[in-house]
């Protein structure tokens, strides 16, 4: 199980899928996953995800993170381009940037919680 027991190449799904995969940038989506595969920045992003925009005292009380390593965490996010950040006055707020991130974010979390939790 797991390799097929004869080998037979659908030249023509290939053909397809690798000329689309040609137009793509792989090793782009690939940071965004690497950005979201610690355990502090995803529970950031789902914070993110469900009030919208918090600052970093926010974002460290509620995963009960030192302020500093909250900040660390939101200022990576917002490296990898996953999160935005504004300033108002003596606060550092941050929000995701866009709805595709807060998708993301929600269908990671929808598809564990259907897939029955940790495996």
């Amino acid at each position: 199980m797991g390799v097929c027991e004869t080998t037979f190449v659908n030249e023509e799904k290939v053909a397809r899928v690798r000329q689309k995969l040609a137009r793509q940038h792989p090793l782009e989506v690939a940071k965004i996953f690497k950005a979201l595969a610690d355990e502090t920045r995803i529970k950031i992003a789902y914070a993110l995800a469900v009030e919208d925009e918090l600052c970093v005292c926010d974002a460290a009380n509620i995963i009960n993170v030192s302020t500093a390593a909250a900040s660390h965490h939101l200022r990576l996010l917002k490296n990898f381009g996953l999160a935005k950040v504004r300033k108002e006055e003596k606060f550092v707020y941050y929000s995701l940037t866009d709805e595709c991130v807060k998708q993301l974010i929600e269908i990671a979390f929808r598809h564990q919680q259907e897939a029955g939790g940790s495996r």
